[in-house]
This record gives C-alpha cells, structure tokens and sequence, in this order.
C-alpha cells in the first residue's frame, strides 16, 4: 500500500510560510538539495494544494528553474500531480489532475494502487485538511533554524490532540534537523 507523506521546510516556531507565503527563509544548501533530489526520486506522485500549485507550476517549468535545478526539475516536471482545489477549474501543467470533491474516496483510491509512495510539498491547506482525516502516513519536518514570530501555520484547524511516534531524526550541516514522526493508531 502507498503511503502519504508529508516533506515541509518549517521554522522553529512552526510556521511552513511567511505571512504573505514567502519562503525566502529557507536554509539551503547542496546537502539539502541532495535530500530533496533523493525524495524526488523515491515517490511517484506530488500532492498539492491550489496556492503550492499555482507557485510550482509557475517555477518548474521555467527555462531558470531548469538552469538551477537540473536534476530536480525534470523529475518534478514529469512525475504525476494531484492538485486538491475547490476554486481552480483546471490544472495545466504536465502530468496535473484536479480533485475538487472526496477528499478521503480520491486518497483510499490512490493509496491502494500500485507504485511508490505520494508526497506533499507546502499545502499547508492540504496537511491540516489530510491529518484531521488521518490520511498522512509520515511527517518530514525539516526544522529550520528560524524564528518569523508570525506567518503560516502548517497545522492550522487541528483542535484535537494528535500524537505522534518518532521513526527518526537527521542533522543537516547547515542547522536544519529533519523530524520524521508517523501518527500513533489511538489518534482516530
């Protein structure tokens, strides 16, 4: 069975965008830049949101994106996304379906194909809406070593307490440290 997970950059105080979804607090480096070429690599569908969506297609596709993500663009450009939305009424870019309705039937569906494992980026919508659903299988949070004191919250409309088990930690050079956690089975 497929799983879903979660692969965010956050900062310390939890937010995974800047008020106005700015990113630009990122820490990147080539190691970070490695790990995400090997997650690229392991999974077989993008999970989007409308807001990730619109950012990405916009990004991927472009002539600068290509010069400095080489080995990455191609993978993102050609793997298969789903784009979750209630207002867009069509996705474009190469590879892209729109799911509007059946949040929970479209991921069941998904998650008994065959093929490796679905992946989110950003879509903070997308992560609060799937975890209350207990549709996630892993969270990767890449902590940063930031504070915004205001901004995005990547759990937004959590109102329950849900628990988490620690699969693993990883210490980057450049400060981040990756948090991969799946939910405890008592969550539901």
């Amino acid at each position: 069975m497929r799983k879903i997970i979660v692969s965010n950059y956050i900062t310390l105080d939890g937010f995974f965008a800047g008020p106005n979804g700015e990113i630009d607090w990122f820490v990147w480096d080539d190691e970070m830049a490695k790990y995400s070429l090997n997650l690229v690599n392991t999974v077989g569908t993008i999970l989007l949101g409308r807001v990730t969506y619109q950012l990405f297609a916009d990004y991927w596709p472009s002539p600068s994106a290509i010069k400095e993500d080489p080995l990455i663009a191609p993978l993102m450009n050609n793997l298969p996304k789903i784009v979750f939305s209630k207002t867009l009424e069509r996705v474009e870019w190469n590879n892209s379906r729109l799911v509007k309705e059946d949040i929970a039937q479209e991921i069941s569906k998904l998650k008994q194909q065959p093929g490796k494992d679905m992946v989110i980026f950003g879509s903070g919508s997308i992560v609060s809406a799937f975890t209350r659903l207990g549709l996630i299988d892993e969270y990767r949070l890449i902590v940063n070593p930031v504070v915004l004191g205001n901004g995005k919250p990547l759990f937004k409309g959590i109102n329950d307490r849900f628990n988490l088990k620690l699969l693993g930690t990883k210490a980057f050079s450049c400060g981040n440290v990756m948090l991969c956690y799946q939910p405890k089975e008592n969550n539901l």
